[in-house]
């Protein structure tokens, strides 16, 4: 018979938000980055454009939060966030309104220093009357 798996305590954690223009995805990790517990606007139960709402990304935050609290105790994250979605200040808030204490917050954007090369441009015919 397998012993009871002991609880494993987790004060210090650490915040991955994606903010796209869709949807919102959340995943809290313990400080060496294992993932305790993720989850998005559309696994909450928005669907179409309402998964791209401050409100669904505000419901998401607080359910897995929530969950990770009772189950882990964590008490305070280390925030990063990344994309330029609308759920972005709506997920920040959503975390303090829970009861975690924000020790960092870092925008991890990837922001292209020149990378791929542009598309060709878009040639036009102009009609001549």
């Amino acid at each position: 018979m397998k012993d009871k798996k002991q609880k494993r305590l987790v004060d210090k954690g650490k915040v991955y938000i994606t903010a796209t223009f869709n949807n919102t995805l959340v995943t809290i990790t313990d400080a060496e980055g294992n993932t305790l517990g993720w989850g998005s606007a559309g696994a909450v139960g928005f669907k179409g454009t309402r998964k791209s709402t401050p409100f669904a990304a505000t419901t998401a935050v607080d359910q897995v939060a929530k969950k990770l609290i009772n189950q882990y105790g964590l008490k305070s994250v280390d925030v990063f966030i990344k994309g330029p979605g609308s759920g972005r200040d709506a997920a920040l808030r959503a975390l303090k309104n829970v009861g975690l204490s924000i020790t960092m917050i870092a925008d991890v954007t990837p922001i292209p220093h020149n990378g791929v090369r542009a598309k060709k441009k878009r040639r036009v015919q102009k009609l001549v009357s």
